[in-house]
């Protein structure tokens, strides 16, 4: 938000997905979970001085990407989103009624915004899409944007914060039973740890040919499933079908996902089987999980964030 001289962060708000799934698609959270100091303050460097440069006078979002130290701008848009009403709640500061004040001429030092609002809480935008709604269609996600609406989760834990997320978006996390995983081979060399923390925390693991022989050269018990187009039972769908799934992790093969995936994430839908399409959404996955068997779950008013 800027009112033309002074420029103050609204929000750093990280993607738990990578780049290259719609932002209005992606989970995030507030504050940043994993960017450096150093790369934070590169964001925020950027945000002021393209603020200043574009003489903004209310509120300005951007989108940027990180691969490993270089930052790029993709996008930055001189208004308002719907993400405003979310970091207005996560921060407790009305981003959108102090831009409106500013518009017709107030300053941010009138208004006593001045700086940075960085919360001990942790808050999480999830969105909510409208798959169970069509049979068939396959819940990959990509550029273009699916959700029709998004669901927020608070708390002092980031892992409970996601889990509440999920549970507001009708997909809650379970803390026991089999994980089915099966990830394309790009994924493969980072499935070993993801696998290792689901075994840690008591669940069955369950995964395709290609993916277990990762899981168990590292040593890990894991338990292969056919794939689908071989015909033999029983397969991953059959299990889910039977309720002895707890949770799928699926990432797509590419552009053209394979008919044995698309038929996995659909039945996942009908089943009402949570799932992850990518790794960082998985990893955030157990983080939750992890936290749902050691805490229980509180709830506290949005205000009582913000005393």
């Amino acid at each position: 938000i800027s009112d033309g001289e002074t420029t103050v962060i609204g929000a750093i708000m990280e993607h738990i997905e990578e780049a290259g799934i719609h932002s209005g698609d992606s989970a995030c959270v507030i504050p940043s979970f994993s960017l450096s100091e150093a790369m934070q303050d590169r964001i925020r460097d950027a945000a002021t001085k393209l603020a200043i440069a574009l003489e903004v006078r209310g509120l300005m979002n951007m989108q940027l990407a990180v691969k490993g130290d270089d930052l790029y701008v993709i996008e930055v848009n001189p208004r308002a989103s719907r993400t405003a009403p979310f970091v207005s709640k996560a921060i407790g500061v009305p981003l959108p009624k102090l831009a409106a004040k500013i518009m017709v001429g107030m300053t941010l030092k009138e208004l006593g915004f001045t700086e940075e609002v960085i919360p001990r809480h942790h808050s999480v935008k999830e969105a909510v899409f409208p798959f169970s709604k069509f049979n068939g269609v396959d819940i990959i996600l990509g550029p273009e944007m699916k959700s029709t609406g998004e669901v927020m989760g608070i708390d002092y834990d980031l892992g409970l914060a996601f889990a509440k997320s999920q549970m507001a978006a009708g997909g809650s996390l379970p803390t026991s039973g089999n994980v089915f995983l099966s990830v394309k081979e790009a994924d493969r060399p980072n499935i070993v740890k993801l696998a290792k923390g689901f075994f840690d925390l008591g669940f069955t693991i369950f995964a395709t040919s290609g993916t277990s022989l990762e899981i168990s050269a590292a040593g890990i018990p894991v338990n292969v499933l056919p794939k689908l187009a071989s015909g033999q039972r029983p397969n991953v769908i059959d299990l889910m079908k039977n309720k002895e799934m707890a949770l799928i992790v699926n990432t797509p093969s590419g552009k053209n996902p394979r008919e044995d995936e698309v038929k996995i994430r659909t039945a996942s839908m009908q089943c009402r089987i949570p799932i992850m399409t990518t790794l960082r959404g998985a990893d955030a996955a157990l983080r939750a999980i992890k936290s749902l068997q050691t805490s229980d779950i509180e709830v506290r008013a949005l205000q009582d964030y913000h005393v």
